[in-house]
C-alpha cells in the first residue's frame, strides 16, 4: 500500500432518510357502503450503518466521498398498504475504527469485529395511517400521523492500526529496516529524519505457520505528546498494540535516557499505554565488537527494568531470538 492510500482520518457528513407519511384513506367498494378508514403506514426512513470489514486497512474510501443520505420511506397507502422502506447505506470500514462526532468530538462508538454493524443515523419512523385513529366515537378520521424526519450528523472516521507489536523510537532509528527483513513488507527507507509518514504493517513468519503482526509507526520526537513533530498524530495507533517494541540505535548517546524519553511521550499522551509489555531492541548493533557489547550490558542490567537484546537488521543478528521473544511475550 503506498503513502497516500494510506488514510487514517476523515470526516464526513451523513443523513439518513425522512419516515413516510401515514395514509389518510376511506374504504370504497361496491356493495361496502361504509367502508371506513384504511389509510396504511408509511415506511421507515434509511438508516446510515457503519460496519466492518476485516478485507479494509485503510479508510481511503472516504478520502473524496464525503456525504452519505440513505433513502426516504415511501408513504402509506389505501387497503392498510405499508409504503416500502427507505434503502439504507452501508459505511464499510476497517477494523479498529472510532467513530465520533464530528461537532462534539465524542466517541460514538468503534468497529473491532467484522461484520459488526452500528447505525451512526437513524432513519425516521413512518407515520401511522387513519385506521389506527378509529374510535366508537370517531369512525372516520380524515388524519393521520406524518412521518418523522432522518437525522443529519457530522462525524469523524478514525483509524487506529491493529496489530500486535508496534515498534516505537526515535527518527532514523532503524523501525523500517527491521520491518523489512522480518515482514515481507516493503516500507519507504532513506538516510534522513521522518522517512515514514504513515505507519506500515507487516506480518512476521514464526514457527510452525503461525505468525503476528507487526506496525512501524512514525518516528517520535521529544514533545510529541505536546503536538511536535509527528508523533502526536500517530500516537494513537500504539493504542491498540499488544506489545510495544522499542527500537534505540547502538551509536545512540544514552540508550536508557532515550528508552525514558520515548517512554514519558507514551505517558503524556495516554497513561495507559505504559500498562503494556514491552522490549528494548538495540539497532545496528553490528557496529559494536564483544568487548563494547558487553559494557554496554552491563550498564542496561542496571538502568533498564525491561527486556532488552542486541539486533542487526542488515547483518541479521538477533532477529530469530527477537522473533521468539515477541512471540513468548505475545502468548504469556
Amino acid at each position: 500500500m503506498t503513502e497516500g492510500n494510506f488514510v487514517d482520518y476523515v470526516k464526513a457528513f451523513v443523513s439518513s432518510g425522512n419516515g413516510g407519511k401515514g395514509s389518510v384513506h376511506l374504504h370504497r367498494e361496491k356493495y361496502i357502503t361504509k367502508g371506513g378508514p384504511d389509510g396504511g403506514d408509511g415506511g421507515r426512513g434509511g438508516h446510515v450503518i457503519i460496519r466492518g470489514n476485516s478485507n479494509l486497512w485503510t479508510l481511503v474510501t472516504y478520502k473524496f466521498k464525503k456525504h452519505f443520505k440513505a433513502g426516504h420511506g415511501e408513504h402509506g397507502s389505501k387497503n392498510r398498504s405499508t409504503g416500502a422502506d427507505g434503502e439504507d447505506v452501508y459505511m464499510d470500514v476497517p477494523l479498529g475504527t472510532v467513530v465520533r462526532d464530528g461537532d462534539t468530538n465524542e466517541i460514538l462508538f468503534e468497529i473491532t469485529e467484522n461484520g459488526e454493524e452500528k447505525i451512526v443515523a437513524e432513519g425516521g419512523m413512518g407515520g401511522r395511517g387513519n385506521w389506527h385513529f378509529k374510535t366508537s366515537t370517531n369512525q372516520t378520521p380524515r388524519y393521520a400521523q406524518p412521518g418523522i424526519p432522518g437525522q443529519e450528523h457530522n462525524i469523524v472516521l478514525e483509524l487506529k492500526v491493529l496489530a500486535d507489536v508496534g515498534l516505537v523510537g526515535f527518527p532514523n532509528a532503524g523501525k523500517s529496516t527491521l520491518l523489512s527483513v522480518m515482514t515481507s513488507a516493503k516500507p519507504k527507507i532513506a538516510d534522513y529524519e521522518f522517512t515514514t509518514l504513515k505507519p506500515n504493517l507487516g506480518i512476521v513468519e514464526y514457527r510452525d505457520f503461525q505468525s503476528f503482526v507487526m506496525a512501524d509507526i512514525p518516528g517520535i520526537i521529544e514533545g510529541a505528546a505536546e503536538g511536535k513533530g509527528l508523533g502526536y498524530y500517530f500516537l494513537r495507533h500504539i493504542e491498540r498494540n499488544s506489545s510495544l517494541l522499542f527500537l534505540i540505535p547502538a551509536d545512540s548517546k544514552d540508550i536508557s535516557k532515550e528508552y525514558e524519553i520515548l517512554l514519558d511521550e507514551l505517558r503524556r499522551y495516554n497513561p495507559e499505554l505504559i500498562d503494556k509489555q514491552r522490549i528494548v531492541a538495540i539497532s545496528k548493533s553490528d557496529m559494536l565488537d564483544d568487548e563494547l557489547q558487553e559494557m554496554m550490558r552491563i550498564e542496561l542490567d542496571k538502568d533498564l527494568n525491561v527486556p532488552y537484546l542486541f539486533i542487526s537488521s542488515v547483518a541479521q543478528k538477533g532477529i530469530q531470538e527477537l522473533k521468539d521473544l515477541l512471540w513468548k511475550q505475545l502468548n504469556e
